[in-house]
């Protein structure tokens, strides 16, 4: 009954809407700057427009690139971006970034990051938090905002760091410090650290270690006020490292820099506000005393269930890999959408052979044919990928007269320093296999074991 009444009494819980506003500002803007920053290098037509076959994901081979039109998609996306950032029609922006996003992260699976995922998440827990209560076109009526809301925010950023870091203790990671000790060696071109540093067997286990421990410890101390302060100068500088040693994790630092300003207290929040406000000369109102709100609303009754299902599968999805036999950085089977971010190095070489059953006769792909340089060193080594384009080789060539097709794949693959091993059956045809969430018996085990927490 005292569970239950503190239960109550914590969703009835109110704070002041700075949080929330400056959260939906600074998010609007890194969104706004990473799709501009993609266009600008050319990536739209690079990723999605000049390649002439596309992974999709499980489920949703529908979604595919919209042609020149692609352009258009991302324009909207920016535009829905921008009108989250002013406040202006936030519900409705909030739900076109959010679509918008999330269907250019579905048209090609060899694209996936972390962080565009990260991306989708929030952008979906911001459609049913009152982000746009203040500081914004929105904001007829200055009211108080739940404070579960913001702690749903924190919520989601604990998520990420606890599975990253529990992720990190494996033997490869802790006890063989790889793969930075391949990505760290190869950094000999850094001023200063590159040629002594970097060069030195007891670095790579310093970061190794160091990182595991930063992922695990960090959110518990961002939740203390005492240890806040050094919590983030500690974010700022692992973030920042991260992106100086490994460029190609693109805005994964920022987002994850900024989303922990979300940690501080209210009062920090404002004086943002505050400074953004004077620096252009906006004319907002300071309010002294916030409104309360209607916290028996028939919508609060029907959003808090849907949050707490959204926050049950974030839990409960990224520990799939356990019903999985085999070795998850070898497989794969599990890996996407689980937090496990920059724990492998792999590398394959994968060449397929077309069988016409009828006539006896064979050819052996040239992938330069169908996949740009990219596409082809993704999918080498990810077995989803490699069935998939298995499958689209079947039909183009049924398309060009074989009949009674096969497929079959010379595969082999290097996991963190190991010597290249077989990676596909070569006697199975991929052509009769389904992609589906079952166990892969077609992927060849890894004759090694790698002890892991999850």
């Amino acid at each position: 009954m005292i569970i239950y009444k503190k239960f109550i009494e914590y969703f009835n819980e109110e704070v002041s809407p700075y949080s929330l506003s400056l959260y939906r500002i600074g998010f609007g803007v890194l969104v706004m700057f990473s799709l501009l920053r993609f266009w600008l290098k050319g990536n739209i037509a690079t990723l999605y427009i000049d390649p002439t076959f596309h992974f999709s994901y499980y489920g949703f081979s529908w979604v595919k690139p919209l042609g020149i039109y692609t352009y258009l998609l991302f324009a909207v996306c920016l535009i829905s971006a921008f009108l989250v950032i002013i406040g202006f029609k936030y519900r409705y922006a909030i739900v076109v970034l959010f679509l918008s996003f999330t269907y250019i992260e579905l048209m090609d699976k060899t694209t996936y990051l972390n962080h565009y995922y990260l991306v989708s998440c929030i952008s979906f827990l911001m459609i049913f938090l009152p982000c746009s209560s203040y500081f914004s076109f929105d904001s007829k009526q200055n009211i108080k905002v739940p404070k579960w809301t913001v702690d749903s925010l924190k919520f989601m950023i604990i998520i990420v760091y606890l599975y990253a870091g529990l992720a990190k203790i494996n033997s490869d990671w802790l006890i063989h410090a790889q793969p930075l000790k391949i990505w760290l060696r190869a950094k000999y071109m850094i001023p200063l650290i590159g040629e002594t540093l970097l060069q030195q067997n007891f670095s790579y286990y310093l970061f190794s270690w160091g990182g595991m421990i930063y992922d695990c410890l960090i959110p518990f101390l961002l939740l203390n006020k005492k240890t806040r302060n050094f919590a983030f100068f500690m974010v700022i500088a692992f973030h920042i490292m991260t992106r100086v040693l490994f460029p190609p994790i693109g805005m994964f630092p920022y987002i994850m820099i900024f989303s922990c300003i979300i940690f501080f207290d209210s009062n920090l929040h404002k004086k943002v506000l505050d400074r953004i406000k004077n620096l252009f000369r906006l004319k907002i109102k300071d309010v002294e005393k916030f409104k309360s709100i209607n916290n028996n609303s028939i919508r609060k009754r029907s959003i808090i269930p849907i949050l707490t299902l959204f926050f049950i599968f974030q839990i409960i999805f990224p520990l799939r890999s356990n019903f999985y036999k085999g070795e998850l950085f070898w497989t794969e089977q599990g890996y996407r959408f689980s937090w496990r971010v920059m724990l492998v190095e792999k590398a394959g070489f994968t060449t397929f052979k077309i069988i016409d059953n009828k006539n006896n006769k064979f050819h052996i792909v040239d992938n330069m044919e169908f996949l740009t340089p990219f596409q082809e060193k993704q999918m080498s080594f990810q077995p989803d990928m490699i069935l998939e384009y298995a499958h689209y080789l079947g039909d183009t060539y049924k398309k060009r007269g074989f009949d009674n097709v096969s497929v079959y794949a010379e595969s082999y693959v290097t996991l963190n320093g190991r010597p290249s091993m077989r990676f596909i059956d070569p006697k199975v045809d991929l052509y009769k296999l389904k992609n589906d969430f079952k166990h892969k018996k077609w992927i060849i085990p890894i004759n090694d074991d790698i002890k892991s927490l999850l």
